[in-house]
């Protein structure tokens, strides 16, 4: 049984690479989805990783199972079907940042229902993660997100959140109502700056902290991409400034530093120890392409914090 329990929806990625010498626009192939991600990241640092998810029957299904694999990402409690297709996605990248465009309606993870919960693996874990992707993707996963937190604190196990807002999943004020019913539940939230804006209505960082704390949530990681990360658990706070890279793709950069922070966290270190391993951990994963192949080993982390 896994430590660390993630669950949500992956997606096969297809990521926009510069131009060739002729002009042509390729893309890279690989795998993303933002639980699935974060599950590779904690994994990589050396946790004890599950998944939990329905995938397709097919040939992107067929590469997530082998990439799990390969990753040492439990696959146990996988769902495979035939009922639909795994979902795919495109990142293309400009000036203002990178941008997506999905094909998941009526995923197999959007059609995964609370009654194929593994039950047994939740209440054996140490820590359940999920995000509000998980949740956003349909009603029937936000459901079975909110009876897998049920189970995951019936039986003492901690619960981490990401809120990982979508507008084209669902809008603010259902986002916001879901998300906050399922993060003051939780023992770990990870929200990020632009997230907050829309969720909350606030753009002042302590605002921010102030409000997830009031919901019930004992420690909130706040997100602040370029600028860092904002660390509170009720009693003290500090800013974790960024770490400078060459960036030239940040998706699964968030992702990367729940995964991350996770596994220490279950590696026994301190909130701010995991916050600052998480913050190297997320910015070198932006000196790649693709959001699995960057994520960094704990030796390439290790050496920035040590240094």
């Amino acid at each position: 049984m896994a430590d660390l329990l993630c669950m949500g929806e992956p997606m096969l990625e297809f990521n926009q690479l510069p131009p060739g010498p002729d002009g042509a626009v390729h893309y890279l192939e690989g795998h993303g989805g933002d639980t699935s991600n974060a599950a590779v990241a904690a994994a990589r640092q050396g946790a004890s990783v599950g998944y939990i998810t329905a995938i397709g029957q097919d040939a992107p299904g067929d590469s997530f199972i082998t990439m799990w694999a390969r990753e040492k990402v439990d696959s146990a409690t996988v769902i495979r079907t035939d009922r639909a297709q795994t979902g795919v996605y495109f990142v293309t990248h400009d000036a203002a940042g990178h941008h997506f465009l999905h094909y998941r309606t009526n995923s197999p993870s959007a059609l995964y229902a609370a009654s194929d919960l593994p039950r047994d693996a939740i209440a054996a874990a140490k820590m359940f993660f999920a995000s509000g992707i998980s949740q956003g993707i349909s009603t029937s996963a936000a459901d079975a997100v909110f009876a897998a937190i049920d189970i995951a604190r019936e039986h003492g196990v901690q619960v981490a959140y990401d809120t990982n807002y979508r507008p084209r999943l669902w809008p603010p004020a259902r986002a916001a109502a879901v998300m906050h019913a399922a993060i003051a539940r939780a023992d770990y939230v990870f929200p990020g700056m632009e997230d907050a804006l829309v969720l909350t209505g606030l753009s002042d960082p302590d605002e921010i902290l102030d409000f997830y704390l009031a919901l019930g949530c004992p420690v909130v990681a706040l997100k602040m991409g370029e600028a860092g990360a904002y660390l509170a658990d009720g009693e003290y706070r500090v800013h974790i400034a960024p770490h400078a890279v060459q960036a030239v793709d940040a998706t699964g950069a968030g992702d990367t530093f729940c995964g991350s922070f996770l596994a220490r966290i279950l590696a026994g270190d301190t909130a701010e120890q995991a916050a600052r391993y998480a913050n190297v951990a997320a910015a070198l994963k932006c000196t790649g392409y693709g959001a699995v192949a960057p994520i960094p080993r704990p030796h390439d982390v290790l050496r920035i914090l040590n240094a």
